[in-house]
């Protein structure tokens, strides 16, 4: 029930913001924190947006990185941070609706400390295995695992990630036992994963397309409710039977709680008019994401959602981190 305070922040600023006399607008250079190091996906996407809202805020929305514990400490930064709409937060699937499942203490609560503004990309994950695993496609890859029980390891870009939930989420589907191998970022389980150290990862599309383009790594399923235009000849999960293995990893922008209803508006107005430029759409696809816009409300509800369905899975595969 806590994460429901994630609609109690969207929806209580609604009645305010539809009075206001003027939009809002900030007064001094805005943050946006990403919670990971720069050059990933979520830091591209970040930086991508926030040039396009400072053009339109009047005012520079300036990208910082501060990366560690799962994305905690970046996620802390904005939740104790002043509430006047001027620090914001690229919040991922993991720091928003898995932490707090996972960990035993947190030092803030995303749905009761962070306020939504509106979501900002999706990204599919695509299960790909080394040319040495004797398993050409995915049906092959279970009939391997459930003849060697927990012998299977699988990598992910740390403990708790959406590489990791996620795969666990295809490992409860499928009815396997598979090892799971945490690294710091996906880099090292790639490098392993292509020498054969290890025999699966689940990795955004866009991290594996040139490995699989060039041959060095086979791709087996995309989790995405669709084929990926980078992938067009993968199928999807649903397509070979196991549409409760479907799953896509997502960045949100957020803000502090409390933050007055006529700057999340704002916010989020800015927000969604950036996502729809037709230039960052295309930057995105480069980067190998998807734009998806939302207004606060309707993040809100899709938090709540999301949180359900990765506790769930945190719950049966047993993920903690103390």
């Amino acid at each position: 029930m806590i994460h429901r305070r994630f609609l109690l922040a969207a929806g209580g600023a609604l009645p305010m913001a539809a009075h206001a006399q003027a939009p809002w607008q900030p007064t001094r250079p805005l943050r946006m924190i990403v919670p990971f190091v720069a050059g990933g996906s979520t830091d591209v996407a970040a930086r991508l947006v926030s040039d396009a809202m400072g053009e339109k805020l009047g005012q520079p929305v300036i990208v910082e990185n501060r990366s560690g514990s799962g994305g905690n400490i970046g996620g802390e930064m904005v939740a104790r941070a002043p509430a006047d709409g001027h620090t914001l937060l690229m919040g991922v699937t993991g720091l928003l609706t898995t932490n707090p499942h996972i960990y035993r203490t947190m030092s803030f609560s995303p749905s009761r400390d962070l306020a939504p503004v509106g979501m900002c990309y999706t990204s599919d994950l695509v299960i790909v295995v080394p040319l040495s695993l004797p398993a050409r496609n995915l049906a092959e890859f279970i009939a391997l695992a459930k003849a060697r029980p927990g012998e299977i390891s699988f990598g992910s870009s740390g403990h708790g990630a959406s590489t990791h939930t996620a795969a666990e989420l295809f490992r409860i589907a499928a009815g396997i036992d598979l090892q799971h191998v945490p690294y710091r970022g996906s880099g090292g389980a790639m490098n392993d994963l292509i020498a054969g150290n290890i025999q699966m990862i689940m990795i955004q599309i866009a991290g594996a397309a040139g490995a699989v383009r060039d041959g060095r790594l086979r791709a087996l399923a995309v989790t995405g409710p669709h084929r990926h235009a980078l992938m067009p000849d993968v199928p999807t999960f649903a397509e070979l039977g196991l549409p409760q293995a479907t799953a896509t990893s997502w960045g949100a922008v957020m803000t502090t709680a409390g933050t007055p209803a006529p700057a999340i508006a704002r916010l989020s107005e800015v927000l969604r008019e950036a996502i729809a430029s037709p230039t960052i759409a295309q930057r995105m696809a480069g980067a190998g994401v998807d734009p998806q816009s939302s207004t606060p409300e309707e993040l809100a509800t899709f938090l709540v959602s999301e949180s359900e369905k990765w506790g769930r899975v945190v719950r049966e595969a047993r993920i903690t981190v103390e």
